[in-house]
């Protein structure tokens, strides 16, 4: 796998649409999808060239960031954030499918 795997992970929905949002504004990345943890947790997941994921993970965590000033006080939104790059062709496989389809290329950001 010649690309890179971002993730931002945060409490509730509000921060994770505003995560997603930032981070596929931000660089040239797909959004891979979000995974629904216990609770109320979520994760973002995007896929793209390293220096691209780098980009969109810092862009969600800011968005997070932003959106925990309008948060309870004590409640941490923000959860955590990883970069995984060139990750094993195993793991993009099993773990990551990459379900792309021509009809999605209109709403992908270009540099």
């Amino acid at each position: 796998m010649e690309e890179a795997v971002g993730m931002v992970e945060v409490r509730g929905w509000p921060p994770a649409l505003a995560a997603a949002d930032a981070m596929v504004k931000a660089a040239n990345v797909m959004l891979v999808g979000y995974e629904k943890l216990s609770g109320a947790f979520y994760t973002v997941i995007v896929r793209g060239s390293v220096s691209e994921v780098k980009v969109s993970v810092a862009a969600g965590v800011e968005a997070v960031k932003q959106v925990q000033a309008g948060a309870a006080p004590g409640e941490k939104l923000l959860l955590s954030y990883h970069l995984i790059p060139r990750p094993s062709d195993n793991i993009g496989h099993v773990l990551l499918p990459k379900e792309y389809d021509m009809a999605i290329e209109a709403f992908r950001v270009r540099g």
